[in-house]
């Protein structure tokens, strides 16, 4: 697998913003990876979110679906779904107190194919904002045939807070 992962684009965060936008996908790779590490909002309690980007500006129509499993700490599993989102969700509400973030890793299909949906799979972990431990597996379908180029990452409240960084890779074919 070494040599696998091309990096196409990045971000650290070196003051609080309100979005990261990593673009550069195009038809070169089936397969992209988005990985961020260190995720932290800038206001307790609330979760990364994501949409796709087309020509670089985001997507904001409501043509977002999602399901996921919660994996919590300190309570029982869970899992959920949403349809007609503006924006794939579901990932940790995370705290913003020392050692409280969220990571998390997600590949991404179809984003630069015209005629099929976008679509993606992830895996994340985190510290809540309870100080909790939690883990999330889903996957999202932008339900609208179009190339998507990249990737735009918010947060449900407030901003991203500084050290959070994020990552776009090609998967080598």
């Amino acid at each position: 697998m070494a040599g696998s992962l091309i990096k196409i684009d990045e971000e650290i965060v070196s003051s609080a913003v309100a979005s990261v936008t990593l673009t550069g996908i195009d038809s070169t790779y089936d397969v992209y990876m988005l990985v961020f590490n260190n995720f932290v909002p800038t206001t307790d309690g609330h979760s990364p979110q994501m949409r796709v980007t087309e020509s670089g500006t985001p997507n904001t129509t409501a043509n977002y679906d999602v399901a996921q499993k919660n994996l919590f700490a300190d309570t029982t599993f869970g899992g959920g779904f949403a349809e007609n989102q503006t924006k794939f969700l579901g990932f940790s509400a995370v705290g913003n107190s020392a050692g409280e973030s969220s990571n998390c890793i997600m590949y991404l299909f179809n984003f630069n194919n015209a005629s099929k949906y976008s679509f993606c799979t992830w895996e994340g972990t985190g510290v809540e904002a309870d100080g909790n431990g939690a883990g999330r597996q889903g996957a999202g379908i932008f339900s609208s045939a179009s190339a998507c180029d990249g990737v735009q990452i918010i947060v449900s409240s407030g901003n991203i807070d500084t050290g959070s960084k994020f990552t776009l890779y090609a998967l080598k074919k």
